[in-house]
């Protein structure tokens, strides 16, 4: 081992140096970085404290000599960032004989001075359509060279934007030749450039415009602002543990990058890194779309994996635990995927899974039978998936379920699945396992209380009138539909129709409500549209036979024919539905509690990772 006695300062450097030490492939990040997480404020703010002269923090780096660099991957830095499509670092093929320099702390803020300097930063416009590029413009940071900024909250004295080649010709040439692009700034190697810039502008005269680009200039070419405190030793295992307590101490650096960043390190034939994101995305883009997480994925591969453990403890992190990963982790992306493919059949999607850890167990199940994507289809396994969606909705209707104590629960339902679940969802044995640590899916009055009053909007919504209404199929797009149009609701509809305030009463507050809503296949809602119930049913349904099927299925005790008989329908439909979430919610449960009556204090929870409330 080849440790040095000192870990001294480097000489200072301006910005524009360590960026072109970037882009030579001179400055590089080691595997064990994560990746970018800034959003655009935390880009302009550091711009802002570049202009006004404030220190932007000291960097650590790694000198990196030819023979380690050989053992480990490096990624380059981001340029060009997009929410979209480019999100993960490129990956760097460094040459045999070269040795780098690499980045352990500091790298958000470098990457900033990147892009804001020498490339762009695209996200999703607002209400755009996620899956389509178009809504993600790459967007030049620009400096209003005019003045300074308005009175904010964030207390900037400079307005530096992001800003749309759209955005600047809404401008109009007068206003936006003030706007000045940022890369003009890193790429002019004299101050001379910026003066002919100005010019081209016509704003060379002005002493605000001219005082703002050269004191920005100044503060990126000449201005020794850069301080990097260097570490020479070639051990991973110390430079790991410095990595370690350099980015740990602050929150938005969680456990599982640091798990990540050791899988990164230690696996021999994998790219962790790759593999996990690659993952990651792959679930996500499943259905409708999820929004499982880095975190979620990570987790998962340690219950699947078998690790003793699984909380995000760095200790647990060992050699062994991230060899026993790397080695199962095929068979572990694989469960994954299949498990969101369930999920997606069963009407699931990132707008209503309320709770994205329910992944994990449904993953060991899939895992421990070795199940293929075959399993959604085989008309011979048709009850077991009845049983494993039945328990997948009733676990995300109950309240506190995926809450506190996520590791105690997730290690519990691993081994009843490994012990019971090899032929069969163990239904049975998983909801006596959940009981017995507070998470009990018995359905209460109180708890069916809180279901009646869910509301239109609701996450949780979809899965209580899809576990309610066993007739609908979820691999059809299902639309969460109110029963009595809600445009027929509205203040001034009340008031038109001349009703007592108990009536009033009723219709504000079940009008939204799980009593006024059914789930619509697509299509079939669109035609619904805002008619009418009466009128639209008998046009659907002109068969008495049908017409009644489609009530009956529905709960539905009558169709309102106007706004008068809401308030009726509503307190009939409210008793009918309170019925139907009874015995479909308490089927199993009732197995349960005739086996044992287990009251337990729900466990402290003991890891960072618990989801205490999910978006």
């Amino acid at each position: 081992m080849n440790r040095s006695t000192e870990v001294p300062y480097l000489p200072p450097s301006t910005i524009a140096e360590s960026l072109a030490a970037i882009q030579s492939g001179a400055l590089v990040l080691p595997a064990i970085q994560r990746e970018f997480v800034w959003q655009p404020a935390q880009v302009t703010a550091l711009f802002d404290s570049v202009m006004r002269g404030y220190p932007i923090g000291s960097f650590l780096s790694w000198e990196v000599r030819r023979d380690t660099a050989r053992q480990f991957k490096f990624y380059g830095f981001m340029k060009d960032y997009s929410e979209f499509n480019q999100r993960h670092n490129p990956v760097l093929d460094i040459p045999a004989d070269h040795a780098i320099t690499a980045v352990l702390d500091g790298q958000q803020r470098l990457t900033s001075l990147n892009i804001g300097l020498r490339g762009t930063y695209a996200w999703k416009r607002k209400y755009g359509w996620a899956q389509f590029i178009e809504n993600y413009p790459p967007r030049t940071l620009h400096l209003n060279v005019a003045s300074k900024a308005s009175e904010n909250a964030a207390g900037l004295e400079y307005d530096f934007r992001f800003l749309t080649a759209e955005q600047l010709e809404a401008m109009g040439p007068d206003e936006a030749r003030y706007w000045l692009p940022i890369p003009s700034i890193g790429q002019a190697s004299k101050v001379k450039e910026i003066m002919i810039e100005l010019g081209r502008r016509e704003i060379a005269n002005d002493e605000t415009a001219l005082e703002f680009a050269t004191d920005l200039w100044e503060k990126i070419h000449s201005e020794k602002s850069i301080y990097f405190y260097q570490e020479t030793d070639q051990d991973i295992e110390r430079v790991l543990d410095i990595f370690i307590r350099v980015n740990s101490g602050g929150s938005p650096l969680s456990y599982s990058d640091l798990l990540l960043s050791i899988a990164t390190a230690q696996w021999k034939d994998r790219d962790a890194r790759q593999e996990v994101h690659d993952l990651v995305d792959t679930i996500n883009a499943t259905g409708a779309g999820f929004r499982f997480t880095q975190d979620l994925v990570l987790k998962a591969g340690l219950v699947l994996a078998g690790v003793s453990d699984i909380g995000f403890k760095v200790k647990n992190f060992t050699a062994e635990n991230m060899e026993l990963l790397a080695a199962k982790w095929d068979e572990i992306g694989a469960a994954l995927r299949v498990s969101a493919a369930l999920l997606g059949d069963f009407g699931l999607s990132g707008a209503n899974l309320t709770a994205r850890s329910v992944l994990i167990p449904v993953a060991a199940y899939v895992h421990r039978r070795k199940l293929t994507q075959a399993y959604r289809d085989s008309p011979g396994e048709a009850h077991d998936r009845q049983e494993l969606r039945s328990w997948i909705l009733r676990s995300l209707i109950v309240p506190g379920v995926w809450g506190s104590g996520l590791d105690v629960l997730l290690r519990a339902l691993r081994e009843v699945i490994n012990q019971d679940g090899g032929s069969a969802f163990p239904t049975v044995e998983i909801e006596r396992a959940m009981s017995a640590r507070g998470k009990s899916l018995t359905i209460t009055e109180e708890v069916v209380d809180g279901l009646l009053s869910r509301q239109y909007g609701d996450a949780a919504t979809f899965a209580l009138l899809a576990i309610a209404f066993p007739h609908v199929n979820t691999r059809n797009v299902h639309h969460v539909d109110h029963v009595f149009p809600i445009s027929k609701l509205s203040a001034t509809e009340i008031k038109k129709a001349n009703l007592t305030q108990a009536d009033v009463d009723t219709i504000n507050e079940m009008k939204n409500s799980v009593v006024n809503l059914q789930l619509l296949e697509g299509p079939e809602n669109i035609s619904k549209s805002a008619k009418m119930p009466a009128a639209w049913a008998a046009a659907t349904f002109p068969d008495a036979e049908a017409l009644s099927g489609y009530l009956e299925r529905n709960v539905l005790p009558t169709l309102p024919t106007t706004i008068g008989e809401f308030p009726a329908f509503a307190t009939a439909r409210k008793k009918l539905l309170h019925d139907r979430f009874i015995r479909a919610l308490t089927a199993t449960t009732d197995q349960v509690a005739s086996d044992a009556e287990i009251v337990a204090v729900p466990p402290i929870d003991e890891s960072p990772e618990a989801e205490v409330s999910e978006p």
